[in-house]
């Protein structure tokens, strides 16, 4: 693989040459090819020769005459692929070049490496820099310029070195004959060449060695996101093969050890061809529009196998479950998959455990661990949650109860029968019987569907993407979670609801500023809320109005803090986002005196996110002693987990607009939108912050302060609590910049008030902590 450096300075002087010289080469061998075609060729077609000459000198003159036409279609094949090679190495070389020279300009560096970093770092600038201040938009414009430079030169050298080897041959007695216009026509020939040698292991199902399922995987892998051989490979193999080797593969009863004794290379095939097939569904080519056709058509019909049987629903949902499919095809498949369910299940929703476990044996089709793939909604909602337009689609929409009328208008929101009305199958799993990835399955679909992101994009590629699309969705999402606890608590999905809280922190902290339960109105210049150009990102009604009543706000972030992730996730986006509102609103670290100054937005911000910590720790709290005994070690170490949150500094990664942590909270989640584009000194400091928590001190002390009563254990950890709703206004006051007086000045100034924000947080009336039935 070529590096940063390599491309930009890898000398192509001695390319050029060699362009040059092949097509001298190119002019000399078809005079060749004409002197051997109107010379040999003709000669010897007209030669009146009997006997061993008609049957062997002729054709050899015939074949020698070849040769020479072969050998000038070669050269001419290599010129080509040389010189696409050189101009894409060309334009990679001058995308390096112009970044790093208009880099400096945005206030940004580029090392020898190509890793970016600030010209003049933020924390070094004089009080009168008035330089270039780079935005993280910027930073990442710069990063992809780069990365898209390198990728093509690379690119470029790996088509042009397979070409040149394939036009080599390894006939060393006879030109190949191969022709290539260039490097794209060498690319797709390439593609083909690789979709039909894994289309014949394909071919081989359960009784291909574990060496060609390596070899498999590796065309797949040396092809991720190619499209031309996702096609291929898709048309080649084609719907019905596709079905049938999945069956077949997950059916041990032909004696095949294939599956048994290799689960972690058919889990990396299911995987990859995933991925293929996601990719192959862009395609609207001809060939592509008529797969994915047959592949709806074919959802409904019965697969058999030696010793089982499989709906094609069932199986191309276990193929779904990785990829960005494409959004219209994923919205058809998931009507014409409801439309089968509801067929099945003649219309009740409680019978799709009967619809996808049925009497007779099912494969084994997901080999991710968890379950074994039975319910094809799992793997339809693993799609929808990597493809966000899909799924805010398909959750705005409705479903059809009645496709075969389509005026009868008898129709269900998707939102609601996938969150509240189908009892999900349950599946054997790595954890038992179960339908517990049913609904995590559903929890990723409408992380997508809210946020904007994949559920699992890496921390740093998460964007501020909301829309009122997404927003829409948001609402449904808060009306339904939030309206009761067993919700939450019985699928199992605090994690997801979770992350989709944070990532409205926002307009929650806007909803929760209003004192009236049931308005709709905003309060007027509220330092919260998403906002671009002075209109709200969700449409200018919503300049002025909630997208959650306040009512509506606690509810939701009561009920998800009433979960142990939900209430570290949150708490966490809570501080960070008060953090950056202030960051955004205060004045910047100077000199002035600020006594004077208008500390309003200041306050507004550190009370609301006080009064959010105080509702987020009484939850928890509520749900704690509703979960355990009184006065047991299980109660005392939940109790202290209540403040572990704040340890998650080191996780925080900051791009798009947003900060998203991992460290800590397992998969990458969005934290909270940040109110400002760049870090400001408050939030930095925050950041960086040490900040201890009451499980280090369990930890530290163990049973001793297992002595102490649950109720004084609790007084600490609201105490704590309070204490961490303190922070976010320390860390502004303390932020590089100020001086000891305003500095002192701000740390009293916006701290006298935060009492009695946990005071009135403890007087708001929650919901009820979730109880189990017995």
């Amino acid at each position: 693989m070529l590096t940063f450096d390599e491309v930009l300075h890898v000398g192509l002087t001695g390319l050029d040459s060699a362009v040059t010289d092949w097509s001298a080469t190119i002019n000399k061998l078809r005079e060749l090819e004409e002197t051997a075609e109107n010379g040999l060729r003709n000669k010897a077609d007209k030669a009146d020769w009997a006997g061993e000459n008609a049957g062997i000198t002729k054709s050899f003159v015939k074949k020698t005459a070849k040769e020479f036409s072969d050998a000038a279609k070669v050269a001419e094949s290599i010129r080509n692929v040389l010189r696409d090679a050189l101009s894409e190495f060309k334009s990679a070389q001058k995308s390096l070049e112009d970044v790093i020279k208009t880099a400096p300009g945005k206030g940004i560096h580029i090392d020898a490496e190509g890793i970016v970093s600030y010209l003049v770092h933020p924390d070094r600038r004089s009080k009168n820099y008035d330089g270039p201040k780079p935005t993280e938009a910027d930073f990442e414009a710069v990063r992809a310029t780069i990365k898209a430079a390198i990728d093509k030169a690379n690119e470029a050298d790996e088509i042009a070195s397979r070409a040149l080897r394939t036009l080599v041959g390894k006939d060393k007695n006879n030109f190949s004959g191969t022709e290539y216009s260039g490097l794209k026509q060498a690319a797709k020939a390439q593609d083909a060449e690789d979709a039909k040698k894994a289309a014949n292991i394909v071919k081989k199902g359960d009784d291909a060695t574990p060496e060609e399922i390596d070899r498999l995987n590796k065309y797949f892998k040396d092809n991720k996101d190619d499209r031309y051989f996702a096609e291929q490979f898709a048309v080649r193999v084609g719907v019905k093969g596709g079905i049938e080797y999945w069956a077949d593969l997950g059916d041990p009863s032909d004696g095949s050890r294939l599956g048994l004794d290799h689960a972690k290379k058919i889990k990396e095939l299911q995987e990859n061809w995933s991925m293929t097939l996601a990719t192959a569904s862009h395609s609207n080519s001809e060939d592509m529009t008529r797969w994915k056709s047959d592949m709806i058509k074919s959802g409904d019909e019965v697969f058999r196998t030696r010793g089982t049987s499989v709906y094609g629903f069932q199986v191309m949902s276990n193929l779904m479950r990785d990829g960005v499919y494409e959004t219209k095809f994923l919205n058809d498949y998931g009507k014409s998959l409801f439309a089968a369910e509801q067929k099945m299940t003649r219309g009740n929703a409680s019978n799709a455990d009967l619809a996808w476990n049925p009497s007779f044996s099912t494969s084994h089709l997901n080999w991710d661990g968890k379950d074994l793939g039975r319910d094809p909604m799992n793997g339809f909602m693993e799609a929808l949650g990597h493809n966000p337009k899909a799924s805010t689609e398909f959750f705005n929409g409705k479903l059809d109860l009645t496709p075969e009328n389509h005026n009868d208008n008898k129709n269900v929101s998707a939102f609601k029968y996938f969150t509240e009305e189908r009892d999900w199958p349950e599946d054997n799993t790595k954890d038992g019987f179960s339908n517990k990835y049913g609904y995590d399955s559903l929890g990723h679909a409408l992380e997508s569907a809210t946020t904007g992101n994949a559920y699992d994009a890496p921390a740093g590629e998460f964007k501020d993407a909301r829309t009122e699309d997404n927003a829409k969705v948001m609402q449904k999402v808060v009306s339904f979670y939030g309206g009761d606890p067993k919700y939450m608590h019985e699928q199992g999905i605090a994690d997801s609801l979770s992350k989709m809280g944070s990532a409205y922190i926002d307009e929650f902290n806007r909803s929760l500023e209003q004192e009236d339960a049931t308005s709709e109105s905003a309060m007027p210049n509220s330092p919260f809320g998403s906002f671009k150009d002075g209109h709200s990102r969700f449409g200018e009604e919503y300049d002025s109005k909630l997208v959650f009543s306040r009512g509506d706000a606690i509810d939701f972030l009561s009920i998800v803090t009433q979960s142990e992730k939900g209430h570290a996730q949150l708490s966490a986006a809570q501080s960070i986002y008060t953090t950056s509102v202030m960051d955004a609103h205060g004045p910047n670290p100077g000199s002035q005196q600020l006594k004077d100054t208008d500390l309003t937005d200041l306050k507004t911000a550190l009370r609301i996110g006080s009064e959010s910590h105080g509702i987020f720790d009484n939850s928890r709290l509520g749900q704690i002693e509703k979960d355990f005994e009184k006065d047991t070690e299980e109660r005392a170490k939940a109790i202290a987990k209540t403040t572990e949150w704040v340890n998650f500094g080191t996780g925080a990664v900051i791009a798009g607009g947003v900060v998203a942590v991992t460290g800590g909270f397992g998969a990458a989640a969005v934290l909270a939108p940040l109110a400002v584009e760049t870090v400001g000194g408050g939030l930095s400091t925050y950041l960086g912050m040490e900040i201890g928590d009451l499980s280090e001190k369990y930890e530290k002390e163990g049973q001793d302060l297992l002595k102490e009563k649950s109720d004084k254990l609790s007084e600490e950890a609201l105490g704590l609590g309070q204490e961490n709703s303190l922070k976010p206004g320390r860390a502004y006051a303390r932020a590089p910049g100020w001086s000891e007086e305003n500095s002192n000045f701000l740390e009293e100034e916006l701290t006298m008030d935060i009492k009695n924000s946990r005071i009135h947080a403890k007087e708001i009336m929650l919901p009820d902590p979730y109880e189990k039935e017995d």
